[in-house]
């Protein structure tokens, strides 16, 4: 295909989408605006049913907890095929360095990036833990937060190097959280069968309302989220960074790039 057709292609589809984009905006409620009735409902229920003062987070784990445990595993086997894809036969061997370009310079990370990125590192993690833990308070959640975290993780290969992020990434740990995080989240809807309530039914104190240990069985869901977001984004960005790897080659001091 060429690049031609491929532009003519691009513009038929945003031709073909257009008209329906604009109705969808035409439609949209004026700021300000009367919530819905589905909204005030679940603004009236939510905070006295379940003492939970996010609603989405609520909405995403108890209201229609079983959607949110099939997207889970959606994100597990989106991520599964993609390491497969991936990873093929490349192995996880620990001494393989990264690939160069002939004729493309290593240029060395400047002390700024590396002293940026050591110190925001650490703020960042504790940012999306933080975005974790208050997830039935206010805005965030396992959704979030897991992004947050694997985002953080980023910035040890931005900042110390492909060596030094291989130094605290392991495939098997990431394998572990997500796989463990959808797990946990399966088994919040399995346990309470156990006690001869429905599933996912809540068997927990629900606490009070805005403290942070409120919400009762949300908050063990919302943590197997967490862990399977962040383990399984994590995975990804390894998996795509390590497509920058030459096999079989040993490590050689200076050769990690940023």
């Amino acid at each position: 295909m060429t690049p031609r057709l491929r532009l003519t292609l691009l513009g038929a589809a945003l031709a073909a989408l257009l008209p329906g984009t604009a109705a969808v905006i035409g439609r949209l409620p004026e700021f300000g605006a009367t919530i819905a009735t589905y909204g005030e409902r679940i603004n009236a229920i939510v905070p006295k049913e379940r003492h939970v003062a996010n609603m989405v987070s609520a909405i995403n784990f108890d209201l229609r907890g079983l959607d949110t445990l099939g997207e889970e595993f959606m994100l597990l086997a989106a991520i599964t095929g993609t390491v497969v894809l991936l990873r093929g036969r490349r192995g996880e061997d620990m001494t393989d360095r990264a690939m160069r370009l002939p004729g493309r310079a290593i240029l060395p990370r400047s002390e700024a990036v590396v002293l940026t990125c050591r110190l925001a590192g650490p703020l960042l993690m504790l940012f999306g833990l933080y975005i974790v833990v208050h997830a039935t308070v206010t805005p965030g959640g396992g959704f979030q937060g897991g992004v947050i975290l694997a985002s953080g993780t980023l910035l040890a290969y931005l900042g110390e190097g492909y060596s030094g992020w291989r130094d605290v990434v392991r495939s098997h740990w990431l394998d572990a959280m997500e796989g463990g995080g959808a797990l946990l989240f399966a088994l919040c809807g399995l346990a309470p069968m156990l006690v001869g309530a429905a599933f996912m039914q809540n068997v927990l104190p629900f606490g009070t309302f805005r403290d942070l240990y409120s919400g009762g069985l949300m908050l063990i869901e919302n943590l197997g989220v967490a862990l399977a977001v962040c383990g399984g984004f994590t995975q990804l960005f390894l998996e795509f960074l390590e497509e920058t790897r030459e096999a079989d080659g040993p490590d050689e001091p200076g050769e990690d790039t940023a």
